[in-house]
């Protein structure tokens, strides 16, 4: 017996397909599935009921569109293997048919890409976990946005192969905004943190999650420098740097950093392909499912080479979290 999830029937629609929902279902399946497995048929015989029950008028129309769904489905997946390689905690069977859960106890970046999957299904933004039993608490829920800054931190850091700064609220250390501002300009040196009249009183991060810098050895300014938000809602569009990276300089310096600020977005979701394009013109470079889950994986190098990485000691209590959620999700099974 498989997991209690719901499957998100309008996604299956033909005409109105939307692989990437489909994939994350059968994804969740086959993890919380008792043999690690998920059938693409699934789509097929789900599609079956819709007819049935709720789409009588749309049978013909379903049936001729049952094979693409699967076909579309299945090159999805494959699509996501080729980018994540081994970061990807799934594979198809030689057939594609079958989607097999092979997550590795050790691997973080596969960690880190099903932490993604489950942000990117959370009931605020889909409908695949509406049994209670299966979504997580609320107490969790704010445990993986916290985990998952801390993966954007060292996905970050790996992207400008540097060191990387959680600097959301609240941040691991628990400072405050200009300690810790003070703190990071402390290992840059570029520009002398200094509040500007009519700054707030009690910032809590001024819109910027993550920092991450590879300054050079002679200390001078014009130096890859990234300053990126960290979005795991529905409205992250709504959350761009472009623009404001700027207003951030002329608030916080005196004199202000010479070095530009790169505007990154980091989110859990899969991308909209027709999308991503005005996206990246819009929001800045993103790392997303399909990035996160290497770069996080290459993020372990620095580590081993002393390169900070702030929090980055903190993905282990991912690892125990996603391996227990797991086992609760299939004792209920």
């Amino acid at each position: 017996m498989k997991s209690r999830l719901s499957f998100p029937r309008d996604a299956a629609i033909p005409g109105h397909l939307d692989t990437d929902r489909l994939a994350d279902f059968l994804e969740l399946d086959a993890f919380f599935s008792k043999d690690g497995t998920a059938r693409v048929s699934t789509i097929t015989n789900q599609q079956s009921i819709a007819a049935s029950e709720d789409y009588t008028d749309l049978d013909d129309e379903l049936t001729r569109g049952r094979e693409e769904a699967e076909l579309r489905t299945v090159s999805c997946v494959e699509t996501r293997c080729r980018a994540l390689d081994t970061a990807y905690p799934f594979r198809l069977d030689d057939y594609g048919d079958v989607i097999l859960c092979d997550l590795h106890e050790d691997s973080l970046g596969q960690i880190a890409y099903i932490l993604s999957l489950i942000l990117s299904n959370l009931r605020s933004v889909s409908d695949v976990f509406e049994d209670p039993a299966i979504h997580p608490t609320e107490a969790e829920i704010r445990s993986l946005r916290n985990f998952f800054q801390f993966f954007a931190t060292a996905a970050m850091a790996a992207e400008i192969q540097g060191s990387a700064w959680s600097f959301g609220f609240p941040r691991p250390d628990k400072s405050g905004f200009l300690q810790k501002l003070k703190a990071i300009w402390a290992c840059l040196g570029d520009g002398r943190v200094e509040p500007q009249p009519g700054v707030p009183g009690h910032p809590k991060d001024d819109g910027i999650d993550v920092f991450a810098a590879r300054p050079h050895r002679d200390c001078f300014p014009g130096f890859l420098l990234a300053a990126a938000q960290v979005a795991t809602g529905k409205d992250m569009r709504n959350k761009s740097l472009l623009g404001r990276v700027d207003a951030f300089k002329d608030s916080w310096f005196s004199p202000r950093p010479a070095t530009r600020f790169i505007p990154y977005m980091v989110v859990p979701f899969a991308i909209d392909r027709k999308r991503f394009v005005h996206d990246v013109r819009s929001l800045g470079n993103i790392l997303h499912r399909l990035r996160v889950p290497q770069r996080v994986e290459e993020a372990a190098g620095l580590v081993e080479r002393g390169v900070e990485i702030e929090g980055y000691q903190r993905l282990k209590d991912a690892r125990e979290w996603v391996h227990s959620y797991r086992a609760r999700g299939r004792s209920i099974a």
